[in-house]
């Protein structure tokens, strides 16, 4: 709603005259991903913006044409701005800031504009709080790359570190500011998350000195919630086994093998690119299922597209036999009805004809096996699910990493969830037995020692947990229809769901996540919990300070959890898992500074082993 509002040159929301004013949208790096997971090129068309345009590139003059400029505040995005109103190259220019930008920028601009007496083509400026990316409805970035690294960096000056927490803060207030809300804060005690909690506490207290501030209803146009939720804030080193394992199930699959960015997925296989987000039926229905049972759902739903099909065949066919006396009238009206009826459905299934949602799933998923046969994912998944639970030694471990099973990366990340999952450290042996089967099958040990010396300092967790059954919940699955009858009858070869028979199926989820029992503790709000009595708590509404454990009580409906360092799919889908087996259920956004493959976690794990001085 944000994002439309500046394309409406921040007017109020449902007037026409904003499609039918062209203009041009200006995005540095950061907006453009801040814009690609929200809108495709036709929803900007439809907004009126004709083109969209990079800041840091030349452009061309369209002096006719009003500019929408939606840029992060920075000394050398103020300058080019200065240089485009000096150039004349667009009739109008409305600059709309990712955060609130700071005085002295201000005074950059206008300095530059009026020595060059271009000020009047500057028609206003906007502080937006969009320095986040939305991905779906309850999951967020902040795209932040390589932030794990940044923060444990041993080479890193303060003001590095610093610079790192500010940019997490923006995007933290970013997130309130937009959803109209002033959380509770709960982190544990000491490290990143206490200091970025402290900071965020200071920044949201700032903004509600003001009697009509930020938060105030209908500020922002949106509706401020009655209740407030409780942000919850943790470390990546709370637990480094969920962004380290293998996953099993439809969405972590897709983005830890396949490299799902933004919402989108590259085939290299095809050298096609594929979007995915809440529209897509499938996706929706299919996101938190085991491997095997998204494969015989493809075919599932394909058979329901042409029975679909059939149905609104025989439905509009005219004429036919009729049972007792023949009426025309009735007949007409039987026949229109029905045909109205087959007309009202067109719309959903034209769009579903031109997504071509099963043959893109049909592609994915095929990828996805082959990845999975070629790697043998299935049994890298079971044995780390098997360490984590107690049921794997490091015998069975060794096995399967001598097996020639696997690529490199796989061998580390389940070595790495073996030093993980012991109650203690792993003796010089077994670290030893483990690095000479790493290298002989061309992994770098590197990560193995430097999570070795983290478990040493008391930095992690074990993340090893009790056995507490916790099923994948698998959201309902989504009636579709399709009149494609020409596609709906394309071979795919063997049909996937026999194919995937070939696979181990896995009972996903044998186990009670880290952060989900977390989560759970603080929300519920159990006194007498470790975690309930030991974190530290903030609360902006009241003076520094004076927030207590007691202000924490009670059960809260709504919850963000936000992972400092890093996260993925894997674990925001167990925390979904348990906020809906809660009575009633939770709704809880989870948010990460940015969304990692465990292969992409591992090179920063690996980096900071080399910056440490291991080998």
């Amino acid at each position: 709603e944000v994002v439309l509002r500046v394309l409406n040159f921040n007017g109020t929301l449902g007037k026409e005259s904003s499609a039918e004013s062209y203009k041009v949208l200006v995005l540095d790096r950061f907006t453009k991903d801040v814009i690609a997971p929200l809108l495709r090129l036709n929803d900007l068309r439809k907004h009126g913006v004709t083109l969209h345009l990079m800041l840091e590139n030349d452009r061309q003059p369209i002096p006719d044409v009003p500019a929408v400029y939606l840029v992060q505040p920075s000394a050398s995005n103020i300058e080019r701005i200065v240089a485009d109103a000096v150039a004349g190259l667009y009739d109008s220019m409305h600059l709309n800031f990712t955060v609130s930008i700071p005085s002295k920028l201000v005074e950059q601009l206008a300095a530059g504009a009026v020595k060059a007496g271009c000020l009047s083509r500057i028609s206003k400026l906007y502080d937006q709080y969009l320095a986040f990316i939305g991905l779906e409805p309850t999951l967020f970035s902040l795209g932040q790359l390589e932030a794990y690294l940044e923060l444990n960096d041993p080479q890193a000056r303060d003001y590095q570190i610093e610079a790192a927490v500010s940019n997490i803060v923006d995007g933290l207030f970013s997130v309130c500011v937009t959803l109209g809300v002033v959380p509770i804060i709960r982190c544990p005690r000491g490290g990143a998350a206490e200091h970025i909690a402290g900071a965020l506490d200071a920044k949201l207290r700032d903004a509600l000195k003001s009697r009509t501030n930020l938060f105030s209803e209908g500020v922002l146009g949106l509706s401020a919630s009655l209740s407030r939720p409780l942000l919850c804030l943790f470390d990546r080193n709370f637990d480094l086994s969920a962004v380290v394992q293998h996953a099993w199930t439809y969405k972590p699959l897709v983005h830890d093998v396949l490299g799902l960015k933004l919402n989108r997925i590259a085939l290299q296989s095809e050298a096609k690119h594929y979007d995915v987000d809440e529209k897509d039926f499938f996706w929706e229905a299919c996101g938190s299922h085991v491997f095997p049972k998204v494969a015989e759902e493809v075919e599932t739903q394909l058979q329901r597209y042409r029975n679909a099909v059939e149905e609104i065949n025989k439905k509009t066919a005219a004429g036919g036999a009729q049972e007792g006396a023949f009426d025309p009238d009735e007949l007409l009206r039987q026949n229109t009805q029905n045909l109205m009826q087959a007309v009202s459905s067109l719309p959903e299934l034209q769009e579903q004809k031109k997504a071509y949602v099963l043959d893109k799933h049909t592609n994915i998923a095929t990828s996805l096996l082959g990845a999975i046969k070629m790697r043998a994912l299935d049994q890298y998944y079971n044995m780390a699910e098997d360490l984590l639970v107690g049921k794997a030694d490091l015998q069975a471990v060794l096995k399967l990493l001598q097996s020639g099973k696997g690529a490199p990366m796989d061998k580390l990340r389940l070595a790495l969830i073996y030093v993980l999952a012991q109650d203690g450290l792993p003796s010089d042996q077994e670290l030893s037995e483990l690095e000479v089967v790493m290298r002989s099958g061309g992994a770098d040990a590197t990560a193995l020692h430097y999570v070795r010396t983290l478990k040493r300092n008391n930095l992690t967790g074990s993340g090893k947990v009790g056995a507490e059954a916790l099923g994948h919940h698998g959201g309902a699955a989504v009636a579709s229809q399709n009149n494609l009858l020409d596609w709906a009858d394309k071979t795919f070869g063997q049909g996937l769901s026999q194919v995937a028979k070939g696979v181990k199926t896995l009972l996903s989820g044998a186990r009670q996540a880290p952060l989900a029992m977390c989560v759970e503790a603080l929300m519920e709000g159990k006194a007498g919990s470790p975690e309930f009595e030991s974190y530290a708590v903030f609360d902006p509404k009241l003076p520094p300070g004076r927030a207590k454990v007691d202000r924490a009580k009670g059960q809260f409906r709504e919850g963000i959890v936000f992972m400092i360092g890093g996260g993925n799919y894997y674990e925001r889908e167990t925390l979904l898992t348990w906020a809906q087996r809660c009575t009633p259920p939770r709704q809880v956004l989870y948010g990460a500074t940015e969304l990692l493959s465990g292969e992409e976690f591992v090179q920063q794990l690996s980096e900071l082993g080399r910056r440490s001085g291991g080998r």
